[in-house]
């Protein structure tokens, strides 16, 4: 047998030996990912809460945008200058679980996002994590002024005697955007739940419904609807 073949063990050997006498990043390149990590994220951050046509914004969220571009280029920068310590972090990784329930699919648009910025800033791609990024903004600020704003939608809950039915439909004929989603009656009783549209936040109808007999609730609730 030939004493100088290489096995495959022998070249992850010295593969391992030559990455551990070189783990040294530049102080430059590690300023230049985290700052450019940072205002990427800060752009994120700002298209997002530009953007967001949702119930509740969630403030700590868009913060956490910031972070998940700052983390994951510092987790890619050690990855993309060390084969073995790449190995080793993609193994550590791999038993990392999140359970943090997401209640807006729009969210992982964003939370994907967050990650390719950090991915690609943190493995040298400058030019491409900043044309992306830039591409994207542009492209989710003009889908949200085409969709437009559905700060018009709510959902009207009613509670009220079935005997004052005829008088209630009288004043929900008067909505112009209106659709049922529920009504349940029960021993006399009727809960109904309507989806409408609100112009020029005209909501005198809640007066006139409230002022019924036979009315014991009449409730708006803002409600994120679709076009």
């Amino acid at each position: 047998m030939n004493n100088n073949t290489l096995s495959f063990s022998d070249i992850i050997k010295k593969k391992f030996l030559e990455d551990m006498g070189n783990l040294t990043i530049s102080t430059t390149r590690i300023l230049t990912v985290m700052l450019l990590s940072l205002a990427l994220g800060l752009l994120i951050y700002f298209v997002y809460k530009k953007t967001f046509q949702g119930v509740v914004y969630n403030r700590s969220f868009n913060f956490t945008l910031i972070f998940i571009s700052m983390v994951t280029a510092f987790i890619i920068l050690p990855i993309t200058s060390n084969l073995t310590l790449s190995l080793g972090m993609v193994g550590a990784l791999s038993i990392v679980r999140f359970r943090t329930a997401v209640k807006e699919p729009i969210d992982i648009a964003y939370l994907f996002w967050a990650i390719a910025v950090g991915i690609t800033t943190g493995a040298g791609f400058y030019s491409l994590s900043i044309l992306g990024s830039l591409f994207i903004s542009v492209v989710v600020v003009a889908f949200s002024f085409i969709r437009g704003s559905n700060a018009g939608f709510y959902l009207l809950v009613i509670n009220y005697k079935s005997g004052s039915q005829n008088n209630v439909s009288k004043v929900i004929e008067k909505i112009p955007q209106k659709k049922l989603k529920t009504k349940t009656i029960t021993d006399g009783n009727v809960e109904a739940t309507y989806e409408i549209r609100i112009k020029n936040s005209d909501t005198s109808f809640i007066s006139e419904l409230s002022g019924i007999d036979g009315v014991t609730n009449a409730a708006l609730v803002s409600y994120k609807g679709e076009c």
